[in-house]
């Protein structure tokens, strides 16, 4: 496992949209910010990883609509990581993934937790 500065677990998805975007806005302004970022989808969340999913949640100013911000963390060089369990249990397939999404198992999440200089759980 390489030196993640930050990893953030987020298992909320459209029901919790405040923790959504909050978690995309850590995400992304710490990997704009020059950081090793991974972003953790687990439980419902991994339905963000869904493509057209991020339209659902925009919960207005001073916040970016999930739309901006997914791929503006991406191109940051944030790392979105999607649980397969998680997946499986709540019917996301692996090709309904946006682009730059990674498939992780339970050993990849224990791991990045342990070894992160920081975390952010938004749970």
């Amino acid at each position: 496992m390489h030196n993640i500065d930050l990893v953030v677990t987020l298992t909320a998805h459209e029901r919790d949209s405040n923790n959504v975007t909050i978690a995309f806005t850590m995400g992304m302004t710490a990997a704009q910010k020059g950081y090793d970022v991974e972003l953790l989808l687990l439980s419902d969340a991994v339905h963000l990883a869904s493509k057209g999913y991020a339209e659902k949640i925009d919960i207005g100013e001073p916040f970016k609509p999930i739309k901006e911000l997914l791929p503006a963390f991406l191109e940051a060089g944030g790392k979105l990581k999607v649980c397969s369990a998680c997946m499986k249990h709540n019917g996301v397939e692996e090709d309904s993934l946006v682009e730059g999404a990674e498939i992780i198992n339970a050993d990849y999440v224990v791991d990045a937790i342990m070894e992160a200089k920081k975390s952010l759980q938004l749970n």
